[in-house]
C-alpha cells in the first residue's frame, strides 16, 4: 500500500516563494486602487494649502513692511484681495459681461466659418475630412465625466476655499499636529521639510500669479493690436487658464484663433504667432524666475503627472500637477538623498 502524501501544500519553499509573491502582489494592487482612490483628498488638501499660501504670502510681505502682528496682518490681506478683487470686478464686469455673451454667440458663427474658409482650400479639406473619418466629436457623457457636474466643480471650490480659510488661520495647529506623529528624534526634521514644502508652494504660487497677470497683459495688448473681437474677454481667458502649464495656452488659443480667422487668414495668424511667442516668453524667462527658489524639476515629469492624475482624478489633477510635483521633489530631496543617501549636493533653493 503506497504511503499517504501529507497535506501540506505549501510547505515546498518554491510554492511558498510564490504564493508569498502572489500575495505581495495583490496587496499591493488593492493598496494602490485604494490610493488612487483616495487621492483626490490629496489634491483638495493641497489646494487649501495654496489658498492658504497665498494669504499667508501676503500677510509675511505686510508683516515685513510693517510692525502689524500676524493675525492683523491676514486680515489686512484678505481685505485686501477681496477688496482688489470687487473693485476691478465692479470696474470690469458690463464690459466683460458684454463680451461673454457676445463670445457665446460670435464663437460657434467663427468656428463655422473658420471650418468653411478651411474647406475651400485642399489641404483643408482633406485634413477635416481626415478628423470626420476619425470620428473625434466628444460624447455629451464624456464631456461631462472629464470637467464634472457644476455641483461638482463648486463643491470642489467650497472645500478647496473653507480648507484654505482653516489652514491660513491657524497653521502652526495644523503644522504641529503633523509633526507629532512623527518620532521625538524626527520631529526638529519634519518640521525642517514640512516648512520648506511651505515655503516652496509659496514661491511657486506668488511667482505664477505674476506670470499670469503678465500673460493677461501682453496677451490683451496683442489682441487689441491685432484688431481681434473681444480682445479683453480672450485676455481674460488666457491669464486664468495659463496656471495650467502644457494645456493652458493650447486651450486659450482655440477662441482667439477662430475669431481671428472671422477677421482674416493673416490676422489669425498673426495671432498663432502672438500666442506661441508669449509662450514662449512665459516659458523661458518667468518659469525660470519662478523656479529660482524652487528645485527644479523638468517639464517632461510635469506633462507625465499631469496625463496621470488627469487619467484618475479629472480636471483638478492636471490643474494641480505643477506643485504636487514641487512638493514631492523637496520631500525626495530632503528626506531621502540628504537623510538617507546623505548626499548634500541638491539644493532645493537657490539663493
Amino acid at each position: 500500500m503506497p504511503d499517504k502524501i501529507p497535506n501540506k501544500p505549501f510547505t515546498d519553499p518554491f510554492t511558498k516563494k510564490i504564493v508569498q509573491s502572489i500575495g505581495i502582489a495583490i496587496v499591493t494592487i488593492l493598496l494602490t486602487l485604494l490610493f488612487l482612490k483616495g487621492f483626490r483628498v490629496i489634491l483638495l488638501i493641497l489646494g487649501g494649502i495654496l489658498v492658504a499660501a497665498f494669504f499667508l504670502g501676503i500677510a509675511d510681505f505686510i508683516r515685513s513692511k510693517t510692525p502689524l502682528s500676524r493675525n492683523l496682518s491676514l486680515l489686512i490681506s484678505v481685505l485686501l484681495i477681496v477688496g482688489l478683487t470687487s473693485g476691478i470686478s465692479f470696474a470690469l464686469a458690463p464690459r466683460i459681461s458684454e463680451q461673454t455673451s457676445s463670445l457665446r454667440e460670435q464663437l460657434p458663427q467663427a468656428a463655422d466659418e473658420t471650418l468653411n474658409k478651411l474647406e475651400s482650400t485642399e489641404v483643408g479639406s482633406m485634413l477635416i475630412s481626415q478628423f470626420e473619418s476619425l470620428d473625434m466629436n466628444p460624447k455629451k457623457s464624456e464631456i461631462t465625466n472629464f470637467f464634472g457636474s457644476l455641483f461638482e466643480v463648486l463643491s470642489t471650490i467650497y472645500i478647496i476655499l473653507f480648507l484654505g480659510i482653516f489652514f491660513m488661520v491657524a497653521p502652526e495647529k495644523y503644522l504641529k499636529g503633523i509633526v507629532s506623529l512623527f518620532p521625538k528624534r524626527k520631529r526638529a526634521r519634519t518640521k525642517e521639510i514640512l516648512i520648506t514644502m511651505g515655503t516652496t508652494l509659496k514661491s511657486w504660487l506668488l511667482g505664477k500669479l505674476l506670470s499670469m497677470l503678465i500673460v493677461g497683459v501682453l496677451t490683451g495688448i496683442g489682441l487689441s493690436i491685432l484688431g481681434v473681437p473681444l480682445a479683453l474677454t480672450l485676455a481674460l481667458f488666457a491669464a486664468l487658464i495659463s496656471f495650467i502649464p502644457n494645456f493652458g495656452p493650447l486651450l486659450a488659443l482655440i477662441p482667439a484663433f477662430l475669431l481671428a480667422f472671422t477677421v482674416d487668414s493673416m490676422t489669425a495668424l498673426y495671432v498663432v504667432i502672438l500666442y506661441f511667442g508669449i509662450q514662449a516668453i512665459e516659458s523661458n524667462v518667468f518659469t525660470p524666475m519662478i523656479q529660482r527658489k524652487m528645485i527644479s524639476f523638468p517639464m517632461a515629469m510635469v506633462l507625465i503627472a499631469q496625463v496621470v492624475l488627469g487619467l484618475f482624478t479629472g480636471i483638478l489633477g492636471v490643474i494641480l500637477a505643477v506643485p504636487l510635483v514641487a512638493v514631492i521633489m523637496v520631500l525626495v530631496k530632503m528626506a531621502y538623498i540628504e537623510d538617507v543617501l546623505g548626499d548634500d549636493s541638491v539644493s532645493v533653493k537657490e539663493n
